[in-house]
C-alpha cells in the first residue's frame, strides 16, 4: 500500500512537471513568435528609410535637389477678366510628381510654380515636409477659380495646408508672391502646355 502511495505521488509530481514544462514552452513559443514578429517590424522599418532617403540621394551619397522644369505657362486673370500676371509652370501630375513636389529644390525663380492636377476635386491639404523655402499655395477648383490661399507656409513643417473648399488644382508659388501680384480669391487662372 505505501508503494503504492508512493507510485500515485510520483505519477501526480510527473503530471505537474509536465503540466509546467507545457506552460514554459507555450512561454518560450509565444516570446518567440513575438520576438520574430517585433524583430520583422524593425527590419521593415530600417529598410524604408533606407530606401526612402537613398531615393533622394546622388551616387556620392550627397542629396539629389530637383530643378525646375518649363512645361507651360498659367495666366492669372482677375474677376473682371482681365489677364494679371503670366508665369511658367512645371506640371504634377501622376503620384510620383504630385508627392516629391517642391521637396528638395534649393530655390525657384519669382515668375515659376508648380501646377498639381488631381484626377478629383475634393478638399485637398498639402504640406512642407523637406520643402526648403516658403511658397504660397493656391487651391482652385475645377472652374479654375482661387477658392483657398495659404500665404506663407513654413519651410520643413509638418504642418497641415488645407483648402477650404474643394480643389482640384493646387498651385505653388514663391512666398509673398500673392500680396506682391494681388492675386486674390475668386480670380482665375488658366493655363497651356508647353511639353
Amino acid at each position: 500500500m505505501a508503494q503504492k502511495k508512493k507510485t500515485q505521488k510520483k505519477n501526480e509530481q510527473l503530471e505537474k512537471d509536465k503540466n509546467i514544462l507545457a506552460r514554459s514552452i507555450l512561454k518560450i513559443g509565444n516570446v518567440t513568435f513575438l520576438f520574430w514578429h517585433i524583430l520583422a517590424a524593425v527590419i521593415v522599418l530600417v529598410l524604408a528609410f533606407i530606401i526612402y532617403n537613398n531615393v533622394n540621394k546622388e551616387e556620392n551619397g550627397s542629396v539629389k535637389y530637383y530643378h525646375f522644369k518649363k512645361e507651360g505657362e498659367l495666366t492669372f486673370v482677375d474677376t473682371t477678366g482681365h489677364p494679371i500676371i503670366k508665369i511658367d509652370i512645371e506640371i504634377a501630375d501622376n503620384d510620383y510628381e504630385r508627392q516629391l513636389g517642391l521637396m528638395n529644390r534649393e530655390n525657384m525663380e519669382e515668375m515659376q510654380g508648380m501646377l498639381f492636377i488631381f484626377s478629383e476635386e475634393k478638399y485637398q491639404s498639402f504640406w512642407m515636409f523637406n520643402t526648403l523655402f516658403s511658397l504660397d499655395m493656391l487651391f482652385i477648383n475645377s472652374n479654375k477659380e482661387i477658392v483657398t490661399i495659404q500665404k506663407n507656409t513654413t519651410p520643413l513643417s509638418e504642418q497641415s495646408y488645407p483648402s477650404s473648399k474643394p480643389a482640384l488644382y493646387v498651385l505653388e508659388v514663391n512666398a509673398g508672391f500673392c500680396d506682391r501680384h494681388n492675386i486674390k480669391l475668386g480670380d482665375k487662372v488658366f493655363w497651356m502646355e508647353t511639353k
